[in-house]
């Protein structure tokens, strides 16, 4: 089982949010999405199951929250840190859902109907994070093509695929090479 203290472990950025209850509700969603898909080991969790090789989806979701932090300390505009670390490190959380292992395999869970940006989305809002995280998390992915993203939202969606496609194709020469 996953407690706190191992997402508090896992992922050192979360002090990055200042805002205490938006901190522990990061890790609360964390936590309640790995007991919710029965996880043990956040270490299990492939970062994609599109193709073989992914890496781990925590070390996706660090970099995609170093990513946010980094764009968003180059930008001029007033943009709300707490929400932006908070989204950033939430964006992929309903994976946890999305995904189970069958057979010693992880796969997509069948009994979920929902994808991950979606699940994640209400999970938070459920904890009670504010609708702005709740935002980034269900805009992250292709979903959010059809809303208007805010700029903390835009920020996340951008550096998760500049992640997705860097990994996909470093994946894919490694494989070539070998």
């Amino acid at each position: 089982m996953i407690e706190k203290e191992d997402i508090h472990n896992c992922f050192p950025m979360l002090k990055w949010i200042k805002n205490k209850a938006i901190r522990e509700g990061v890790v609360t969603v964390w936590k309640t999405a790995a007991d919710q898909g029965k996880w043990n080991d956040l270490n299990d969790i492939p970062f994609t199951l599109l193709f073989e090789g992914s890496g781990l989806l925590v070390d996706h979701t660090k970099r995609i929250t170093k990513l946010a932090k980094n764009v968003m300390e180059t930008r001029d505009e007033s943009l709300n840190n707490d929400y932006l670390i908070a989204g950033a490190l939430l964006h992929d959380v309903g994976k946890l859902l999305e995904y189970t292992i069958v057979n010693g395999k992880v796969v997509k869970n069948q009994k979920n109907t929902m994808r991950h940006p979606e699940s994640g989305a209400k999970l938070a809002e459920q904890i009670g994070l504010p609708k702005e995280v709740v935002h980034i998390i269900a805009a992250h992915s292709h979903e959010g093509d059809t809303m208007n993203r805010t700029p903390e939202a835009i920020i996340v969606h951008h550096c998760d695929f500049i992640d997705f496609e860097i990994k996909k194709t470093t994946t894919k020469q490694e494989k070539a090479a070998a």
